[in-house]
């Protein structure tokens, strides 16, 4: 089997397997969708005492909610992806297996994350933003090179994600235990990704520095050109380039950690 349809058929492994899930997907879209209209509101009382917030009109805030919900597993963005299976991996000594494997490591959970990425966009995110969009006002394009630009935008989205994700679970190689690791996930992706709020609200030099972390790529980029306020290659640029660096960064640590495998208990 060639390399290229190796790692087809591991996103489409990875995507069969959350396939499985269904109890789980269901009880997702429901509290994504329950989620989705408290924040909602809560934007819009705030949206009310200041109209035009962080250069979002009401329509535009209420669309970046929705973009939040539909997105929030798709991309992981509190951990929960495939890290999670590696870093036990790596914990157990199970690792080493995956080293024995005739195919790249980090292609190969690269691979995986993106079947289980596409299957949360389709199983738990495109509910809650037809939900939204059928309910409440949203800015959205109507014209197809936009949608296009927006899917460019995810699929990127989606690289950095894993990037800043497989650095953390490669950590475990040092750290051999992953809870604290996958806390600071959680930490750093809901408020770095603007999850709670847009990343164009917060002020001053706060405002300047989380907007050029790697993970403004994930929500608030492609948030922004859906919506029309960047331009699209600027931010394809922007993403591109973190999520090289993050791949790269994941590929150099990967050969350190793989040079002194560490099997806990052993």
């Amino acid at each position: 089997m060639g390399s290229g349809r190796l790692y087809a058929a591991v996103a489409a492994g990875g995507f069969r397997r959350y396939a499985t899930y269904r109890t789980a997907t269901a009880a997702g879209v429901f509290t994504n969708t329950v989620f989705g209209v408290i924040l909602v509101y809560t934007y819009l009382a705030l949206w009310d005492v200041k109209p035009h917030l962080g250069g979002y009109d009401r329509a535009q805030a209420v669309t970046y909610v929705w973009l939040g919900q539909a997105m929030f597993s798709t991309l992981a963005i509190q951990g929960g992806g495939v890290e999670r299976e590696l870093m036990d991996r790596i914990r157990t000594g199970a690792i080493a297996v995956d080293l024995y494997r005739p195919a790249d490591l980090q292609l190969w959970w690269l691979a995986s994350d993106m079947g289980r990425a596409v299957f949360q966009l389709l199983g738990r995110g495109v509910v809650p933003f037809a939900f939204g969009a059928l309910f409440f006002p949203l800015a959205l394009p109507g014209d197809v090179v936009t949608w296009a630009s927006f899917g460019v935008a995810l699929v990127l989205a989606m690289a950095v994600s894993f990037g800043i994700r497989y650095l953390a679970a490669l950590s475990v190689f040092w750290l051999l235990d992953g809870i604290g690791v996958g806390q600071a996930l959680m930490v750093t992706g809901v408020f770095c990704s603007g999850l709670t709020l847009p990343l164009n609200v917060f002020p001053g030099g706060l405002g300047d520095v989380v907007r050029v972390l790697p993970w403004a790529a994930q929500l608030q980029v492609p948030a922004d050109v859906l919506m029309g306020e960047t331009a699209p290659l600027s931010a394809f640029a922007f993403q591109a380039a973190w999520a090289v660096v993050l791949l790269a960064a994941g590929r150099l640590v990967q050969s350190a950690a793989t040079r002194r495998v560490v099997v806990q208990g052993g």
